[in-house]
């Protein structure tokens, strides 16, 4: 760099050009201050003349990522340290703030990463709290940033880091210096509240949510969930609890008139509020907490201040859904006031859901609250009343309510999402519905009734018209049933009794079912029968389809028939539905009607065989399906006449699952004459396919045609889980419908909606799952079926490498090479071929499609392989199924290509999947045992594999030490989830050399400091102790209990 105002030009394009070629040259030319330590003098010179605060970024930032990479010794990280506490205290005040940002992130990573290295790095705290005393407020916020930045780093897991030694410096930290952190934090609040709470009030707030949301026991609070644990406080922090002004500095600061500050004040008292029930020893403490925490509330939920802005309204909910998680309802109703609260609370409450629009979010706590003091209303004692049945049936009328009068402001509002689209806010907003209406079932299905029977009765005079009328009046309608339909589904899925006997439950259960069970024949009669396309008859049929799916698991089948009698009997006045069997003709009656009428909805189609596939491999309600007339209907007549969504290709996927629930249907009854006659549509498509020209076959009309045949029979392969139904499938296919599907891959191969379902069959018809792949003993099909698969493999792969690469080149080849890479996988793992016997017989049949595959993987590069998940998986569970059963076609390959293959083992065993690192290890191992088994204790004269083997090791003699080396690196450093499977190949690639061995375990030692070493030596001694030098099990076993050991003893420090 020739002068210090170039490079502060640099930064100023590394850091702000627009133009991204400028952007680009400045990070190359910059990148050395981060990555060369001959740098750091530099970087000081930088932090003591540099004029603009681009150039002072570039210096911390690359000083932050060479101390990130913990090869800086102790005394050099012990000297930045030094200087950038002192250059804080003395420049401080007049940086940028980004500038301190990063300064202050600099000295908490060294300080965390240096804290069991020298007591002296401990002294951050110390010296951050000498900030606070000096006379600048600038000085004074610099403390506080520090101390926040330190809890976060220490709290915060690091990828150079090895989880188990964060743990431990964490662990420290909190119990060093964690609860004075704390305090200093609440004095900082005390000392501002007069002074400045409006401007920097969040900066002290900010550090006591950090503290309070440190990870007290080892198992860090998801953040991204909606709901958290408790927070386990240590013992030494229950005087602050028990101190009252410690809640009310947070009640305070609540009332500041700035939002952030308001929020986080919030989001501490929900942690506080969630503190574990054992940190008060004595129960007047923890009532006195209790009643503050509720006094603070009460003066909220009084005023309403703040409740405007909706951070502040959702932080609010969540403090109250906290009470009944840590408190119980006899503790609530000892306080004082709770009669006040619990009002205020269910106005509170009712407002919410009125305002469905704003507080869709919030109310979930709300409701969650609710729902838990209702349970436990069982369980309480004494006679004080708990005011909940005057306050909860308010609620659970305006949650119906409410829901009820959505459905006209979404069909005026385009804008406004709509609940009943989605499935999993269904789920939110009715999880805790059942238990409020279970709590006084007589009123609320009362209610629910009242609301039902009208809306039933107005949906039924509008099927009796010639046309269904005003189309806005009738989606509303619809909407409003889906509501309630959804309602009843959630409370019939929810069988717990309160407050009522089992019997009157379950007769109030069919009094509001037989409003549903009436409807479902009701929506396809009449005018209603025209309204397929309409999205709110959609989601009504979803709703319905919803109920009968709670309904099932609630009352249908064996034992529930018997331990229900009461709603059967009910029904059976009601509807003259006496049994689960008449019942499910009805169900499978709508089933059916849906898959008819609705070709144009991919959505109800889901749901609909969604709810089938539950049905039909259910143990009792499959047995009953076939007893039905409905089923058995729909088993004959499998055709795009009767199932028009088999005619819509935008469905095809659905038709999968389809054929997968009526081959699972078919097979129940073990009846190869049935099979047959299941399986004539299918093979009529097969003939018309077979005779349309190879010029016809790529017209749309076809390619159709041909994809859904082949979704049909792998959802029909997908069925099949035994020798005998697998054989029935088989002999229809082979041979005469093989040929159609090398023709469709041959006349297709660049068009993967034709390629990707063929090869999706075949992935699943070669999978030897549940042993359904074995054949009588002079049967040749497992070496038949091989044959195919390699025809496929080779036709599909030949093709396919000519192809130009496309813009989606992952959608146009890579995901086509990855499935017949786990094809081949699965032929070739599935136990049922003789391999031997394709070179006995000089068939090509093995070796071809080893070669097409070999040729398929070298044309995709390794950084594509590793960065598309699905491709990665297959290509190393191949290569895992090569070397584990096909070594020798490895070892016969030339020296580049063998040394290509090998060396992306060990980039997979780099990554971040534990899956493929496993695959990895087990394909090493396998490799490093035939070196050990044949050329190191090999009897002469040597095979041709051996000599292969040899020779490539010859030209890369690094190749088996770099692979030992990352091996040791990441059980050493890194926690790995599958150290059993690595250590297999350590001891394999430790057996074939003990001098490189002896190296590598010279090259760790040196590593380590001098201190170290030796009690680092005395471990390498114990890792081979009793390890003898075979790969017998017996003594792998013994070495990876040794190499635990080694890996526990090494990381103490």
């Amino acid at each position: 760099m020739e002068s210090l105002a170039q490079l502060e030009v640099l930064c100023e394009k590394l850091y702000n050009s627009r133009d991204s070629a400028e952007r680009v040259h400045a990070e190359s030319t910059l990148k050395c201050f981060s990555e060369n330590s001959e740098y750091i003098s530099q970087c000081q010179y930088i932090l003591d003349n540099a004029s603009t605060p681009y150039a002072l970024m570039l210096a911390s930032s690359s000083l932050l990522k060479q101390v990130s990479d913990r090869s800086l010794s102790l005394k050099l990280r012990l000297d930045i340290r030094n200087y950038v506490i002192n250059y804080l205290a003395t420049r401080g005040p007049k940086l940028q703030n980004f500038v301190i940002v990063s300064l202050i992130q600099l000295v908490c990573r060294i300080t965390k990463f240096g804290w069991f290295d020298d007591d002296r790095f401990r002294e951050t705290v110390k010296e951050a709290t000498d900030f606070l005393g000096l006379a600048s407020q600038d000085h004074y916020f610099i403390g506080l940033k520090i101390l926040n930045n330190l809890v976060t780093e220490m709290n915060q897991p690091n990828l150079a880091m090895p989880s188990t030694l964060h743990r431990k410096i964490a662990s420290s930290f909190k119990d060093q210096f964690l609860l004075q952190v704390f305090q200093i934090s609440l004095t900082s609040l005390n000392q501002l509240k007069s002074e400045a709470p409006d401007e920097f009030g969040h900066i002290p707030l900010d550090l006591a949510l950090k503290c309070l949301s440190f990870d007290f026991v080892g198992s860090p609070v998801d953040e991204s969930s909606e709901e958290f644990g408790t927070v386990q406080l240590p013992a030494s922090w229950r005087p602050l609890l028990q101190d009252p002004s410690t809640l009310q500095i947070f009640f305070d600061y609540y009332k500041v008139n700035d939002i952030r500050v308001s929020k986080e004040a919030l989001e501490c008292l929900v942690r506080l509020a969630s503190v574990r029930r054992s940190i008060f020893v004595e129960d007047p403490a923890r009532s006195l907490f209790l009643s503050h925490l509720m006094l603070g509330t009460k003066e909220i939920l009084l005023t309403g201040q703040g409740l405007a802005d909706h951070d502040n309204y959702h932080e609010f909910c969540r403090l109250l859904g906290r009470f009944k998680v840590n408190y119980q309802l006899a503790e609530l109703l000892n306080v004082e006031f709770y009669g006040e609260w619990i009002g205020l609370v269910a106005e509170f409450t009712t407002r919410s859901l009125l305002s469905w629009q704003w507080a869709s979010s919030s109310v979930y706590y709300l409701l969650s609250l609710w729902s838990r003091l209702v349970t436990s209303v069982p369980y309480l004692k004494g006679e004080t009343p708990s005011l909940l049945d005057e306050t909860v049936p308010k609620i659970t009328e305006g949650f119906i309510t409410s829901r009820i009068n959505s459905v006209q402001a979404i069909l005026a509002d385009n804008s406004l999402e709509n609940p009943l689209d989605s499935v999993e806010l269904l789920q939110d907003q009715l999880e805790f519905l059942p238990f409020l209406c279970r709590f006084q079932y007589q009123s609320s299905s009362l209610y629910i009734i009242n609301i039902m029977e009208p809306l039933l009765q107005a949906y039924t005079e509008r099927s009796r018209l010639p046309a269904p009328g005003d189309a806005d009046e009738l989606s509303v309608i619809e909407g409003q049933i889906a509501w309630m339909v959804h309602i009843i589904a959630a409370i019939v899925k929810v069988r717990q009794v309160t407050g009522a006997s089992q019997e009157t439950q379950e007769l109030i259960d069919a009094e509001l079912s037989a409003r549903v069970l009436q409807l479902i024949s009701m929506t396809d009669t009449g005018a209603h029968a025209q309204r397929y396309q309409e999205l709110s008859k959609q989601r009504l049929d979803r709703a319905i389809l919803v109920f009968v799916q709670s309904f099932r698991r609630s009352y249908v089948g064996d034992q529930a028939m018997h331990a229900s009698k009461q709603l059967y009997g009910r029904l059976s006045e009601l509807l003259g539905l006496n049994d689960h069997l008449i019942l499910l003709n009805v169900i499978v009656g709508k089933i059916a009607t849906n898959l008819k009428c609705y070709a144009e909805s991919e959505d109800v189609i889901d749901h609909t065989l969604s709810l089938f596939l539950d049905l039909a491999t259910g143990y009792m309600t499959g047995k009953l399906l076939l007893k039905l007339e409905s089923v058995k209907f729909i088993i004959a007549n499998h055709s795009p006449e009767n199932f028009s969504f088999l005619a819509e290709y935008k469905c095809s996927r659905s038709r999968t699952t389809f054929y997968y629930i009526l081959g699972s249907l078919v097979f129940m009854e073990d009846s190869p004459v049935k099979f047959r006659t299941f399986m004539e549509p299918l093979q009529q498509i097969a003939f018309n396919l077979e005779a349309t020209p190879d010029a016809a076959f790529r017209t749309d009309g076809a390619k159709h045609a041909f994809i859904g045949w082949m979704r049909d029979l792998r959802g029909i392969a997908m069925a099949t889980n035994s020798r005998k139904t697998y054989g029935l499938l088989f002999d229809w296919l082979y041979p005469s419908r093989m040929p159609l599907l090398l023709r469709a891959i041959s006349l297709c191969t660049d068009e993967p909606e034709v390629t990707t379902p063929l090869l999706k069959f075949m992935y699943e018809f070669v999978l030897n799952k549940a042993q359904r792949l074995t054949f009588d003993s002079s049967s040749p099909n497992g070496i038949l079926l091989f044959r195919e698969v390699s025809k496929i493999v080779v036709a599909y792969g030949s093709r396919i490498l000519l192809l130009p690469n496309g813009t989606d080149i992952y959608g146009s080849k890579y995901k086509g090479i990855w499935i017949s890479l786990t094809v081949l996988s699965r032929a070739l793992c599935g136990n049922y071929v003789n391999f031997g016997v394709f070179e006995l017989y000089g068939d090509r049949a093995l070796a071809d499609a080893l070669d097409i595959s070999l040729k398929m993987t070298l044309s995709v590069p390794l950084s594509d392989i590793l960065a598309f998940r699905k491709l990665s998986k297959a290509y190393f569970g191949y290569m895992e199924v090569l070397f584990n059963n096909h070594i020798k076609f490895v070892l016969n390959l030339d020296t580049n290509t063998f040394i290509h293959i090998v060396s992306s083992l060990e980039s997979g065993l780099k990554g971040l999947d534990t899956g493929i690192s496993t695959q990895c290890a087990s394909a090493i191992d396998s490799l490093a045992a035939f070196y050990f088994n044949n050329i190191t204790s090999g009897d002469s004269p040597p095979s041709p594999a051996s000599v292969n083997l040899a020779r490539h090791i010859g030209e890369y003699p690094n190749l088996f030490p770099q692979i030992l080396k990352t091996l040791f690196e990441i059980m050493l450093f890194e926690d790995a989830g599958n150290q059993w499977s690595l250590s297999r190949p350590i001891l394999s690639l430790i057996m074939t050399s003990e001098q490189m061995f002896s190296e590598l375990r010279a090259h760790i030692l040196a590593s380590q400091t001098v201190d170290q070493q030796r009690r680092l030596s005395q471990c390498f001694d114990k890792l081979m102790t009793d390890v003898n030098r075979n790969l017998e099990p017996k003594n792998r076993d013994r070495f990876t209990q040794n190499l635990t050991a080694f890996r526990r003893d090494f990381r103490l420090k």
